[in-house]
């Protein structure tokens, strides 16, 4: 009868064990992915050709519909020891 007991536990354990592993193994990639850019990428009218991102060197680009009080792209840290470019575009 003990036996019995542990796999009716164990059967409720195994769907939420199920569930944290699945949710851990879909966030960790994504967090030490790299993003490369190909031939002729333009996001709001900028060009982004040839350019990779990685841990070191991130990118946020804010698009706006209207044209956007600090319009163009700056190179800042981040605070990590990587550099981050922050760009502020209007979209097209």
């Amino acid at each position: 009868m003990k036996s019995l007991d542990l796999v009716a536990v164990g059967r409720l354990l195994a769907a939420p064990m199920l569930a944290l592993v699945v949710l851990a193994a879909a966030l960790a990639p994504a967090a030490a992915g790299e993003v490369r850019l190909g031939k002729n990428v333009r996001i709001g009218g900028h060009d982004f050709s040839n350019q990779t991102f990685d841990s070191k060197h991130r990118a946020k680009i804010y698009l706006y519909n209207g044209k956007p009080r600090k319009e163009g792209c700056v190179w800042r840290k981040d605070g990590h020891g990587g550099r981050m470019k922050v760009c502020h575009l209007q979209r097209k």
